[in-house]
C-alpha cells in the first residue's frame, strides 16, 4: 500500500484522507476534487497511471488545501502524528508541505517505530525538512531538480533562501553537488536529479544517467518533475529496487513527454495519458535487455542490427533526422511507435531495406563525426 501526503493550492480545500481516483483532467479523493496540472495533484495522478501498469490500487492520500502561509500544512502535520500509523504501508512519499522542523521530526519518530518501517520518498517542502533537521540519510530516496539540489549540497544553508551564491545549481554542477551533499549527510540513501540530464545515484556515486528522449519544451512545463516522483513511488511500492525504480521511472517520464509532442504551451494533464503506454514500453525493453544479459547501457559505438532504435538516438541524437526520413515509407512516425524495437525487427515491420538503413545511419556518424 502506498501514500501520498501533500498539500493542493486551493484555500479552502479541506484536510482529506482516503484513497484516490481520476475522473479526466481531476483528481477525487472523498467528495473533493482538483485539477491534477502540477503539485501533489500531478504527483497522485502519475501514480496511480503507473500503478495500473504494475497491478497498484490507487494511492491513499492525506491532503490539505495550502496556499503558502502554512496554516493547512500545520494541520496535517498534526494530524498525521494521530493517524500515519493507522495503516501498514510499504512505502509513504511526501511532497508540497511548508517545512517545519518539529513536526517533521515527529512524524519520523511515529514512522521509525513501526515494526515494519515504510519505504521513505521525499520532494520538495519535505526534503528541505528532512535536510534542515539532520535526518536526510533516514530516507530512502530524494528526488530534487537542480536547484534543490544545491540546497542540499549547501552544509551551512538552514533554508533554500540562504544558499550561498557560490554553489552554483548548474547542470554541469550535478555530480559536484551529489557529492558534495553525500559528503555533509544531506542527502537520502538514494538521490534522483530531476533535470535537463536525470542523474541517479546513492552514497557508492552515480548510478546511472538518463538523457533520452530529450524534449526541449518539458523544461518548461511546470508539473514534469512532480510526475517522475509519482512513478518511482508507484513503482517501489511494487517492489523494484530503488536504482531500477529510478531508472525506469525517468524513462518512462521522458518517453510520455516525448510521445505528448510538448510545446512550451503543453501542460502536464496533456502528457498524463501517455504515462501507461512509456511505461509498458520501457518495461518490455528492461525484460529484453535481461533476457539477453545486457547491459541499459550501450557501450559499443557502432551501430549493429540488435540495437533498438532508441539505443542508436540515445548515442547519436542526430540520427533521429535519419529516421524521420522514413518515416513516410514506414506510413507512421517510427520513433513514435518502434522506439524499443531492434532495427532489423522495425525494418523487417515496416518492409525498409535494413542494409540501407544502416549505412544511412553510419554516414549520418560520420558526418557528424
Amino acid at each position: 500500500m502506498h501514500a501520498i501526503v501533500g498539500t493542493v493550492p486551493v484555500e479552502d480545500f479541506p484536510l482529506v484522507a482516503g484513497e484516490a481516483s481520476l475522473a479526466g483532467n481531476e483528481f477525487l479523493i472523498q467528495d473533493y476534487r482538483a485539477l491534477v496540472n502540477r503539485g501533489t495533484p500531478a504527483l497522485i495522478a502519475a501514480a496511480i497511471k503507473a500503478g495500473e501498469v504494475v497491478g497498484l490500487p490507487a494511492p491513499y492520500c492525506y491532503l490539505v488545501g495550502d496556499i503558502g502561509r502554512g496554516d493547512g500544512s500545520r494541520r496535517l502535520y498534526e494530524f498525521l502524528t494521530t493517524h500515519i500509523g493507522e495503516f501498514d504501508f510499504e512505502t509513504i512519499t511526501f511532497h508540497y508541505l511548508q517545512p517545519d522542523v518539529h513536526w517533521h521530526n515527529r512524524v519520523l519518530e511515529i514512522l521509525n517505530n513501526r515494526v515494519r518501517r515504510p519505504r521513505l520518498i521525499a520532494d520538495a517542502g519535505f526534503m528541505y525538512a528532512a535536510k534542515m533537521s539532520g535526518r536526510s540519510l533516514e530516507y530512502d530516496l530524494f528526488t530534487p531538480d537542480v536547484g534543490e539540489l544545491a540546497f542540499l549540497a549547501d552544509e551551512e544553508a538552514p533554508h533554500p533562501f540562504y544558499t550561498r551564491g557560490f554553489i552554483l545549481h548548474e547542470e554541469s554542477k550535478v555530480p559536484e553537488l551529489i557529492q558534495r551533499a553525500y559528503d555533509h549527510g544531506n542527502a537520502a540513501r538514494h538521490l534522483l536529479v530531476k533535470g535537463e540530464r536525470d542523474y541517479i545515484s546513492s552514497r557508492e556515486g552515480i548510478r546511472e544517467i538518463i538523457d533520452h528522449p530529450s524534449e526541449e519544451a518539458m523544461e518548461v512545463i511546470g508539473g514534469t518533475g512532480d510526475t517522475v516522483t509519482g512513478i518511482v513511488a508507484a513503482l517501489i511500492t511494487a517492489g523494484m529496487e530503488i536504482v531500477d525504480a529510478a531508472r525506469i521511472a525517468a524513462k518512462t517520464n521522458r518517453l510520455a513527454g516525448y510521445y505528448a509532442r510538448p510545446t512550451a504551451a503543453t501542460q502536464v494533464m496533456e502528457i498524463l495519458p501517455h504515462i501507461p503506454r512509456a511505461l509498458e514500453e520501457v518495461l518490455h525493453e528492461k525484460q529484453r535487455l535481461d533476457a539477453a544479459g545486457e547491459s541499459p547501457s550501450i557501450e559499443n559505438s557502432s551501430i549493429n542490427p540488435g540495437m533498438t532504435v532508441l539505443d542508436v538516438i540515445r548515442r547519436y541524437r542526430h540520427t533521429e533526422s535519419v529516421f524521420k526520413k522514413y518515416d513516410e515509407k514506414a506510413g507512421e512516425c517510427i520513433c513514435c511507435n518502434a522506439l524499443f524495437e531492434p532495427l532489423e525487427n522495425m525494418a523487417a515491420h515496416y518492409d525498409l531495406n535494413l542494409d540501407e538503413l544502416l549505412a544511412e545511419l553510419e554516414e549520418s556518424i560520420l558526418i557528424d563525426a
